[in-house]
């Protein structure tokens, strides 16, 4: 019981490192695929150089669940210099619905009856906020578009969360290949991002310590704690609790940049947050790791 509650506390506050994304990507003069690349590499580096276990567990079977990653990692950026936060974060919040359809397949989870219901509200927001007309502004200035890259984060997210927790019920002593798939997904990211970067321009050094913050404790240390967290609760449950992050994420749009999402948007992130309250509050205790 113990060690449930510590995952679920290491996955709230990756959580809440997530969530200051948005904003940051949106202070910076740099071009998304430039933010993309700079922040995965400084990631990568980071968890690298820190955690020993990190370069353990390196093999070809981790390339499927890092290029998930990676692809997360890219839409993410782009989202976010194009669309809203909110819209941005909710979008990518609606893996739920996909890990509700591979799950079972591929895991052996078992899914209830209220995952069933939490499928039909995730589907309705989802609608809302991808059939919701926005107007561009200085912060999102192409939303259609934007919207169409977080929807794309939203399926390589579930199936990032669905390898992560596969390759926990793979450990062994002194290796952790999902840290690992970490590690290189955010270098398959920085290469792949990196190839539409350049040239990179001059830039105030409050731009460039911002980058480092989103690589070292944005990607970095939210992910230390995801990973850990990830190992002792269900795929499912692990992506609901980290759906705080679009609980905090519009909210520092707000107070920053004064973004504020359309009438539409709201509603679908009322929904999904709403599907996350019934989970939180009805969920019956005994689905649980299977390990």
């Amino acid at each position: 019981m113990q060690t449930a509650q510590s995952a679920r506390a290491s996955l709230l506050l990756a959580a809440i490192l997530f969530s200051t994304g948005g904003t940051a990507i949106k202070l910076l003069a740099f071009t998304g695929w430039q933010v993309a690349s700079m922040r995965s590499l400084v990631a990568a580096l980071v968890l690298w150089l820190l955690l020993p276990q990190a370069r353990k567990g390196w093999s070809l079977g981790i390339l499927g669940v890092a290029a998930c990653f990676a692809g997360t990692m890219i839409f993410y950026v782009l989202a976010n210099k194009l669309t809203t936060a909110a819209n941005a974060i909710f979008l990518q919040s609606t893996a739920p619905l996909y890990l509700l359809l591979l799950g079972p397949m591929l895991l052996k989870e078992r899914v209830q009856k209220l995952d069933l219901l939490l499928m039909a509200v995730l589907a309705a927001g989802l609608a809302l906020l991808l059939l919701g007309e926005e107007s561009a502004t200085v912060t999102s200035p192409n939303p259609a578009l934007g919207n169409i890259f977080a929807a794309c984060a939203g399926v390589t997210w579930a199936l990032t969360v669905l390898g992560l927790r596969w390759q926990s019920r793979k450990m062994t002593p002194g290796q952790d290949p999902a840290l690992a798939s970490v590690v290189a997904g955010n270098l398959i990211a920085c290469l792949v991002a990196g190839s539409m970067a350049f040239p990179i321009p001059a830039a105030p050094v409050g731009d460039w310590l911002l980058v480092l913050y989103l690589g070292a404790a944005q990607i970095a240390l939210a992910y230390v704690f995801m990973t850990r967290g990830i190992r002792n609760v269900t795929a499912l449950e692990a992506s609901l609790l980290l759906l705080l992050e679009p609980v905090l994420s519009p909210v520092w749009a707000w107070l920053v940049h004064g973004e504020e999402p359309g009438a539409a948007a709201m509603a679908g992130g009322v929904l999904v947050l709403a599907a996350t309250a019934l989970w939180a509050l009805f969920k019956t205790p005994d689905v649980q790791s299977s390990d």
